[in-house]
């Protein structure tokens, strides 16, 4: 959450935080609320499930948000669990824990997995296979990177994956503002 909060204030967005959690708690019509009231866009939105290996309460939202008709999702960051029993999600591109962009996954610490196609494995992640994300950029635990994406140093590996969805959005539309 603070890590995201830090990368909200620089590119001049909002986080939803009441959207952190250990699983997601708020439903999908409560986040639609939230991300409709934000002040700014873009508008960064957390979502997990804490493990479950069914489809839980965050990946029941993140279907809800992302197919709502007033929502435009600009892209997603794939966070990885190592969770290996799962099909995982396939993603454009990762970031290392030292936010070098690769063309190999990483796994929950950013390290990366040169012997794995470029996919990011989670429970969570897998919701992101269902629905229709134009970009979604693998990362490792933004917790578990041994401080190499810590909030007090201004979350480098997750603010780059931000700003690098952002640039592709403003390629691929043309718009030069959010």
């Amino acid at each position: 959450q603070e890590a995201l909060e830090q990368v909200a204030k620089r590119i001049h967005g909002r986080v939803i935080s009441l959207s952190a959690g250990n699983p997601t708690h708020l439903s999908g019509p409560e986040l639609v609320k939230l991300i409709h009231r934000a002040k700014y866009d873009p508008v960064i939105v957390m979502f997990d499930d804490c493990g479950n290996a069914k489809e839980g309460f965050g990946e029941r939202a993140l279907r809800y948000v992302a197919n709502h008709e007033s929502i435009e999702v600009i892209g997603a960051i794939a966070v990885a669990s190592n969770c290996m029993k799962s099909r995982g999600t396939p993603v454009h591109m990762a970031l290392d824990c030292h936010g070098n962009v690769i063309s190999h996954p990483v796994d929950k610490y950013g390290k990366t997995q040169y012997n794995e196609e470029l996919r990011i494995y989670g429970d969570t992640v897998e919701i992101l296979n269902a629905i229709q994300i134009p970009i979604i950029i693998g990362i490792g635990d933004v917790g578990k990177m041994r401080r190499y994406d810590y909030y007090k140093i201004g979350a480098p590996v997750t603010t780059k994956a931000i700003k690098l969805l952002l640039d592709i959005y403003q390629k691929n539309t043309g718009i030069v503002d959010i």
